[in-house]
């Protein structure tokens, strides 16, 4: 019996942990299974054919708000092509509806829940009964009445029955030396469930939380290590919620000497003084958190079961700001019910004064089975009724102050989640009492000139706030075009500017070049020294000037200092 354990991911770089769960807790056991990973980006022409071609007995796909209407796709052309295909559905899309699910789309099992025990005995019975020659063996599935599995047969869902949790230790690691894991976010969990009742999460759907044993979890991160993989991503609700097993996994991954990057959804506010200061030692690079805020608005923080108080997160995440070792990245959620535009403007600049080096501006989703979606018409939530079933306004916040909030979402993401514009929003900054004032105007320019409908240039993306400023703040035209340079030529090490650039040469920088035009040093042309710009407090990261050597190398940021060394070592006065 050949089974095809099928994953439709977000990204290409992305990788399945449920498919990869299922097929080693079947490992032992004698039929043919394999995984196969596409990304919703695939054409899904392609995808169905390579399933089609695989000529399985059995397709079972790993469902998500992000990609069912694919899943959904494919599961009714494998029917229409060959009816007798078994496919099987799983995950969190739906394992709050699933007989409805069942029912109304081309397919025979969902699995409710955490699967390794019910798919282990699905492939059981059902691979006995096929190797035994048996008929109606669909029907006589859902006679066996499995734990966890819907099954449907001539239209009628017959259900098994609610399964208990696992005990975690009995999940099999999931990855071995022949997956392929180079160049992919690779995702892995030291525990499930979450301590917090957050009523917009799935996780508050189960209560408590169960732990790999830690010696468990310190070998599978060897594993990990070993083979050089480059980014791991642990998908635990709250990796923090127990101080020893976060300390002792922390403390085990700073010993190593590694290039591998973790990433931890952590609560910042319960961090303490041992947490800190051994975090503290943390190599740079090594970790990278990321803390739900959600919201600053103590009201709307209790609507949604969050017993937090922004400032104590704000200490912390501070903390952490500046021993500057691990990369931060904080949430927001529009549309929390009770909270409006004026209050989420606040939130949002709160959050902000902390710079931390991501800010991700979401909006609510009322998922299948959280409490949010019971709640919906308290709060007057209208959401999408299709996935993501992302709300669309509440009595609080309308349709249209969303979509503002969209604009600033993407302006955010750019200018300032890319770390590529950083002087020039803080000169901008300077100019605004709020920064969500800033990424609103932003936004509307975006808008109004038709820039978030098309392509451009990733040097018009600098280009676009010379246009920005025209009229509407009192700025040093010069002081803008050089601090915009500055960043542009940071992150573009080419040898030469973009036409909105280029401006007359400057007497120093004239006198350098014609210094050095025997001496193999060449200071570039569009000289920048922004000396004057440190002193008003917009710029703090020194004076730069920009050189290179040779003909061919690229342009590197030095110094004042170190320019001086290179003009002493070559006879400048």
């Amino acid at each position: 019996m050949k089974v095809v354990l099928t994953a439709v991911n977000a990204k290409y770089i992305h990788s399945n942990l449920a498919v990869r769960y299922l097929q080693a807790y079947t490992k032992d056991m004698d039929y043919d299974c394999s995984v196969i990973e596409f990304s919703i980006n695939d054409r899904k022409e392609k995808v169905l054919e390579a399933l089609i071609l695989e000529k399985p007995d059995i397709v079972a796909f790993s469902c998500y708000i992000w990609n069912i209407g694919y899943v959904k796709y494919l599961s009714s052309h494998i029917k229409l092509i060959n009816p007798e295909c078994v496919v099987l559905f799983g995950g969190p899309e739906v394992s709050y509806d699933s007989r409805l699910f069942l029912e109304d789309n081309a397919g025979d099992f969902v699995i409710e829940g955490e699967g390794e025990v019910t798919y282990r005995e699905f492939i059981k019975n059902y691979s006995e009964m096929k190797c035994s020659g048996q008929d109606h063996l669909i029907k006589k599935m859902a006679d066996l009445e499995i734990e966890g599995l819907y099954t449907k047969h001539e239209g009628k869902v017959y259900y098994g029955g609610k399964r208990c949790l696992m005990d975690m230790d009995e999940i099999d690691f999931p990855y071995d030396e022949m997956d392929s894991l180079e160049n992919k976010v690779v995702y892995y969990e030291a525990s499930r469930g979450c301590p917090f009742s957050c009523k917009y999460c799935l996780s508050s759907t189960t209560h408590g939380v169960r732990f790999h044993d830690i010696g468990r979890v310190k070998k599978e991160l060897g594993f990990f290590i070993h083979n050089n993989v480059k980014l791991v991503k642990f998908v635990d609700r709250t990796f923090n919620c127990n101080k020893t097993f976060a300390m002792s996994i922390w403390e085990f991954l700073i010993n190593q000497n590694i290039d591998t990057r973790f990433h931890f959804e952590i609560s910042a506010d319960i961090l303490d003084r041992d947490e800190l200061e051994l975090l503290g030692k943390a190599p740079a690079g090594l970790f990278q958190f990321e803390v739900g805020v959600q919201t600053t608005n103590g009201e709307v923080l209790k609507n949604i079961n969050r017993n937090v108080n922004f400032k104590d997160i704000k200490d912390k995440v501070c903390e952490m700001e500046k021993i500057r070792n691990i990369k931060q990245h904080l949430d927001l959620i529009a549309g929390l019910p009770g909270e409006d535009y004026e209050s989420f403007k606040i939130s949002f600049d709160d959050v902000f004064s902390i710079r931390p080096e991501e800010i991700q501006l979401g909006f609510l989703k009322l998922l299948k089975g959280s409490k949010m979606r019971e709640e919906a018409a308290m709060w007057g939530m209208v959401y999408s009724p299709v996935p993501p079933y992302e709300i669309l306004k509440t009595k609080h916040i309308s349709y249209e102050e969303l979509v503002y909030l969209k604009r600033v979402e993407e302006v955010l993401d750019k200018y300032y989640n890319s770390n590529k514009f950083g002087n020039i929003i803080d000169y901008f900054l300077s100019k605004y009492e709020s920064p969500f004032d800033l990424f609103y105007d932003l936004g509307e320019f975006f808008h109004k000139n038709g820039l978030f409908s098309r392509n451009i240039s990733s040097a018009d993306y600098y280009k676009v706030f010379m246009d920005f400023a025209a009229g509407r703040v009192d700025e040093d035209e010069l002081l803008l075009k050089e601090i915009i340079k500055y960043d542009y030529l940071r992150f573009n090490k080419k040898k030469w500017l973009p036409d909105f650039l280029i401006r007359e040469n400057d007497r120093e920088a004239e006198r350098l070049i014609r210094l050095n035009t025997d001496r193999n040093v060449h200071v570039e042309k569009y000289f920048i020294d922004i000396a004057a710009y440190v002193k008003s407090g917009i710029i703090n990261r020194g004076t730069f000037y920009l050189v290179y050597e040779g003909e061919d190398t690229e342009i590197k940021s030095i110094s004042a200092e170190e320019l001086d060394i290179i003009k002493a070592e070559r006879g400048i006065q």
